[in-house]
């Protein structure tokens, strides 16, 4: 088990150094949620007016989404990383390790774990000062940020996923639109059920992503809301253990094949 834990040790270290040496991966993360939070918050602030939105401070609503795209850029930090080992041939060297599969998957999301808490940090850092409420109080700030890298991580094993399958940093980097799309598919900009479309209503009904932002918002909004945050933490603990196991086959794959 200390073989294991110190296999582990070493390259979590090098997948935060990896993090902390690409700017070109943090400040797009960081910016470009902050830079649409804005535009939203400025853009749709009346739609605090249609009876039934739950307040009267569009930013409050819309801080969730900020998080929520953060998170999402996990899947290029963690895939693109790992893709390059493949492609390097880094990869094929650490088989000829004694090297556990498990502690090469909980390694490499150490950089997405940093990226996420810094994420965490400075979205409700700026909300807070642009306006927004936090219902829950101090607390509610732990919680929040446990649910966003929560998140960050389920996302990021996604990224593993498909970077162990394509081997293609490429690949990784096409299924960021893909993310995008759910995303927008969601309760993110308007309340499941003020949304008129039916489509529009049954697909962010059915996309997890919704009730992953709900969870996260209920903290700004309602203050401790114990079904929306069930609900935010179980799917987000689902798609991690899912991705994970997925990601796990696939490396056992990989290494057979090389």
């Amino acid at each position: 088990m200390s073989t294991t834990l110190t296999q582990v040790h070493h390259l979590a270290g090098r997948s935060v150094m990896r993090v902390v040496r690409q700017p070109a991966l943090i400040v797009p993360s960081l910016l470009f949620p902050l830079i649409l939070l804005a535009v939203n918050a400025s853009g749709l602030e009346t739609a605090t007016e249609i009876p039934g939105f739950p307040t009267d401070s569009y930013i409050t609503f819309a801080l969730a989404f900020a998080f929520m795209q953060g998170a999402m850029f996990a899947t290029l930090g963690a895939g693109q990383s790992l893709a390059e080992d493949v492609q390097r041939g880094f990869f094929n060297r650490l088989q000829l390790t004694p090297l556990r599969g498990w502690a090469m998957l909980a390694g490499q999301l150490a950089g997405v774990v940093v990226l996420g808490l810094v994420q965490a940090i400075v979205y409700l850092s700026v909300g807070l000062l642009a306006g927004a409420e936090m219902e829950a109080g101090p607390l509610g700030v732990v919680v929040l940020v446990a649910l966003s890298v929560l998140i960050s991580l389920a996302f990021g094993a996604l990224g593993l996923l498909v970077a162990l399958r394509s081997g293609s940093g490429e690949a990784v980097q096409g299924m960021f639109p893909l993310f995008f799309i759910l995303l927008f598919l969601s309760s993110a900009s308007l309340p499941r059920e003020l949304i008129a479309n039916e489509w529009f209503q049954a697909i962010t009904d059915w996309n997890p992503v919704s009730y992953m932002i709900e969870g996260m918002r209920s903290l700004f909004i309602d203050g401790w809301d114990a079904e929306a945050l069930a609900l935010g933490f179980g799917l987000a603990g689902i798609l991690l253990v899912v991705a994970l196991a997925a990601a796990s086959a696939a490396l056992k794959e990989r290494m057979v094949r090389t």
